[in-house]
């Protein structure tokens, strides 16, 4: 029994230290996690002051459509306050209602025995108590008279208890109502300032529009949107170098059977031309409804989620091995740089930011930087 022990003595002594070594690499990796976003941050600012200095315009959309997002997104939380609101006020009111049945109910009953008290008259047992019945019969009596006593007050006590809780509930009520009219006031607000921001940002459109009615122009900007795509992707590579995701199911064994981020109709493919046969498409794009869940296709790290010239808002999501997906055109973010995804988590919803003309999806493979056939890649539908 003694070496048995003693090593349950050392396995007791053991697990502080492997709890302070836990905690210890959480912190190691939560500072790693902080650094990366420090970084990507800079560069972020970078490219922004970049764009600027070559367009303002673009930065006036960006700050619009960023506005635009927060906006929707602080409008779906009011309603999802104010569905939880009235689910609350709706449950307060059913259990008003049968607490008032209740009281009705033990009121009627305290009445009836009011009622016979009275009728019995009101000294009826010190009557019996003076009266020459038997003792085994006045005993009997008597107890029936404590125990008719003794109900009645407990009748008396839930009748009280029922008033106290209608007061409480009734409270409740009213600080519900309140709320609801609190929360119809803040979605006005909020739905104001929406309506503000995106006429903001059909005027800097019919300005983009009015610009690039020269297809040199156009191709011009195309260009150089392409290449902060391709900056940001090499330098969130090397900023990423230090940090490898490490996994036992690759990204590449998926190859061919992986699911589209989103169900839609395909309006431009990987590689056909894009305003000339000197740019071409890179990823697909994807017209689908406002507002529709995009979806992450596999495991990984959100490295990126911003708003990026030409791509508006922008989830980068990278799998390990080189690999990176890219989910562009959002009208929300719905993860954040650092956040881990599994497949068929949601990450954004469909939008048309970036200036585009209908709702859509832009989505992007890339190896080492270079873009891949989606196709290749994906053959299932979401859903199956």
């Amino acid at each position: 029994m003694k070496p048995f022990l003693a090593l349950i003595f050392l396995l007791l002594l053991a697990t502080p230290a492997a709890q302070a070594q836990d905690d210890e690499l959480a912190k190691i990796k939560e500072q790693e996690l902080e650094e990366v976003r420090e970084k990507i941050s800079t560069l972020k600012a970078s490219m922004d002051k970049s764009a600027a200095s070559r367009d303002r315009v673009t930065g006036e959309l960006q700050s619009a459509e960023v506005q635009i997002s927060e906006k929707r997104i602080r409008l779906k939380e009011l309603e999802r306050e104010r569905d939880y609101s009235a689910k609350r006020k709706a449950e307060l009111d059913a259990r008003i209602d049968q607490r008032e049945a209740e009281l009705a109910t033990e009121s009627r009953e305290l009445a009836e025995q009011v009622r016979a008290v009275y009728m019995s008259g009101g000294q009826e047992r010190f009557r019996l108590m003076l009266s020459q019945r038997d003792p085994a019969t006045l005993g009997r009596l008597l107890s029936y008279y404590r125990y008719f006593n003794d109900y009645r007050a407990a009748n008396i006590d839930i009748v009280n208890g029922h008033i106290t809780e209608l007061a409480t509930l009734s409270s409740q009520i009213a600080a519900e109502e309140a709320r609801l009219a609190s929360l119809a006031r803040e979605r006005y607000a909020e739905l104001g300032q929406l309506n503000a921001a995106q006429e903001e940002r059909r005027s800097l459109l019919a300005t983009v529009q009015g610009r690039l009615a020269n297809e040199s122009k156009e191709i011009e900007k195309l260009a150089a949107q392409e290449k902060d795509l391709a900056r940001l992707i090499d330098e969130l590579t090397s900023i990423l170098s230090d940090y490898p995701i490490s996994s036992e199911d690759p990204f590449s064994a998926h190859k061919g059977r992986l699911t589209w981020p989103v169900a839609g109709t395909l309006l431009h493919d990987f590689g056909q031309p894009r305003a000339s046969d000197r740019l071409k498409w890179n990823g697909v794009v994807l017209a689908a409804p406002r507002g529709r869940e995009v979806r992450a296709i596999y495991h990984g790290r959100v490295v990126f989620s911003d708003w990026l010239a030409g791509l508006g808002l922008l989830v980068i999501v990278e799998h390990g091995e080189g690999y990176m997906t890219l989910y562009g055109y959002n009208e929300t973010t719905m993860k954040n740089t650092g956040d881990w995804v599994a497949p068929g988590d949601v990450i954004a919803t469909v939008g048309d930011s970036g200036g585009q003309a209908r709702s859509a999806l832009y989505f992007e493979i890339r190896h080492d930087a270079a873009p891949l056939n989606p196709r290749e890649w994906i053959t299932r539908r979401p859903g199956n």
